[in-house]
């Protein structure tokens, strides 16, 4: 998704930039994001007081990266919120319930982009929909490229992005404790995805 990888030859990509050697000439590949290097943050203000952050874990999701037109680039992540992950228990189960997540009802989190913009060689504006709640609302998200090559202990060739964005939570009917707890949760994103083969 990034000019200095088209330049290269390499794919580009968009989510959630990428010396294009190490990758195939294809013009569209398909990766996989690697869950157990994807880390997924949420950050809410709490009370005034502070910023408070927590994770969702159980993240998947696959890539469609075109280095011949990167706007052709594509991605759709899911969120298992089962697994969201504050650091403390009774505040998760708390966060499952209809006061939040209502898991039981809706228990993922989807984002599908929708376009990719590139605004330098290392970046790109990521919009797309996310469905939370049963709701559908646009979310743009800010994509840097942190790394791309082979990987050197298992020799998969993957590329690693950091993304940022935020979510108005009222939006998708999620009103509980407002403004107390922010109607804006920043959310902020490392991850790696490996290409398929």
């Amino acid at each position: 998704m990034f000019n200095a990888i088209k330049k290269a030859g390499a794919t580009l990509a968009v989510v959630a930039g990428l010396s294009g050697a190490a990758f195939s000439a294809q013009a569209a590949d398909t990766y996989k994001l690697d869950p157990t290097h994807t880390s997924v943050l949420f950050i809410v203000n709490h009370l005034g007081f502070s910023d408070y952050q927590g994770r969702f874990n159980g993240v998947t999701g696959e890539l469609t990266l075109d280095r011949e037109d990167p706007s052709a680039s594509s991605a759709t992540i899911t969120i298992d919120l089962n697994q969201i992950d504050s650091g403390v228990e009774a505040l998760d189960n708390h966060m499952k319930t209809a006061d939040f997540f209502n898991v039981e009802e809706f228990p993922t989190a989807t984002f599908t982009s929708t376009s990719v913009e590139l605004v330098g060689d290392n970046a790109a504006t990521v919009t797309g929909d996310l469905t939370l709640l049963g709701e559908t609302k646009p979310l743009v998200l800010d994509v840097t490229l942190s790394g791309e090559g082979t990987h050197p202990m298992t020799g998969d060739e993957v590329v690693g992005f950091s993304a940022d964005g935020v979510v108005t939570r009222t939006d998708y009917g999620m009103d509980f404790l407002v403004p107390g707890v922010g109607d804006e949760v920043t959310l902020q994103i490392s991850s790696e995805f490996l290409k398929q083969k």
